[in-house]
């Protein structure tokens, strides 16, 4: 049952990602194209942000696609994880894109530049309804999916980024400040890049294998801990494969009254799964003084006698 809700999501996904890149790709055009005719830093920052998200918007199908192939003798977890990479990758892109519109700013304020406001005004008009249709798009997916939580960051900043240079094309109509557009190009840029690293510093977890965001790992050891028939947790771990899923693998030192049958490995499953949601889970229960009175805890350290 819960393969074929991740099979329903996924197909979910991937026809939102499906549309919102078709929406982005034809307005991207437009944009390139307004942006050198009337002249305008604040369009071109919104059409590099609108590059990276139609490139993001394609990884994260291809990662939707690629991490729905089966588990194979040589990738034993399946490709879920190649959906973090491309997080990665988008949220590295948004960096890139950041510094470059940075320093593009500079530039404009040495050299101030004529800029065509009604144009100017006209595409952002039409991106900001773009950006909204692929929000609504992409909104539902985002929560449960760090791969699809990245391609609507990248439209999220794109949406704000009409609505500041909608505003900006008014104040430079109204006062004739062109330097107005370079300080919409730096604000978009600075807005962006906090939840760029924040996305990065996600996926780099995940890549890491750290306890995942929201679990205490003191709180699942002592709910192990007050399991009935165990004695003792070691070699814990807890990492996540990709968004939803959670993994688990812990060595449990049980009773030794317990029947062979009776080792506690579906519940502390079904515990873990219910408080938790840890779903996937590896226990390998054994006596006290299974490993010679030795733990695998301290990876780099002597072994101990017993």
């Amino acid at each position: 049952m819960g393969q074929d809700h991740d099979h329903g999501v996924g197909n979910a996904n991937s026809a939102a990602l499906t549309k919102a890149l078709a929406l982005t790709g034809t307005f991207l055009l437009a944009e390139v194209a307004g942006a050198y005719v009337f002249n305008s830093l604040a369009l071109l920052s919104d059409a590099a942000h609108m590059l990276t998200d139609a490139l993001a918007l394609a990884v994260a199908l291809v990662a939707i696609r690629v991490g729905r192939r089966p588990a194979d003798r040589r990738r034993t977890w399946g490709y879920h994880r190649f959906e973090i990479l491309a997080a990665a990758f988008n949220a590295s892109l948004l960096f890139l894109v950041a510094i470059y519109i940075l320093y593009e700013a500079y530039q404009r304020f040495r050299a101030p530049a004529e800029v065509g406001t009604v144009g100017m005004l006209a595409v952002a008009a039409f991106g900001l309804l773009v950006n909204w249709i692929s929000m609504r798009l992409l909104a539902g997916g985002s929560e449960g999916s760090l791969n699809v939580k990245g391609a609507y960051l990248e439209v999220w900043s794109d949406f704000l980024g009409s609505v500041a240079v909608i505003a900006g094309a008014g104040v430079i109509w109204a006062t004739g400040w062109t330097w107005v557009d370079a300080v919409l190009g730096i604000g978009i840029a600075l807005w962006v890049l906090p939840r760029t690293w924040t996305l990065l510093s996600e996926a780099i977890d995940v890549l890491l294998e750290s306890v995942p965001r929201g679990i205490d790992l003191n709180a699942v050891e002592a709910a192990m801990r007050g399991t009935a028939g165990v004695q003792d947790i070691h070699d814990l771990h807890v990492w996540s494969l990709t968004s939803g899923k959670v993994a688990l693998s812990a060595h449990v030192v049980v009773e030794p009254s317990l029947a062979r049958e009776d080792r506690l490995e579906d519940a502390l499953g079904t515990m873990l799964a219910e408080r938790f949601g840890i779903t996937h889970v590896t226990v390998q229960a054994e006596l006290a003084g299974a490993h010679g009175g030795t733990t695998t805890d301290d990876w780099g350290a002597a072994p101990t006698r017993a």
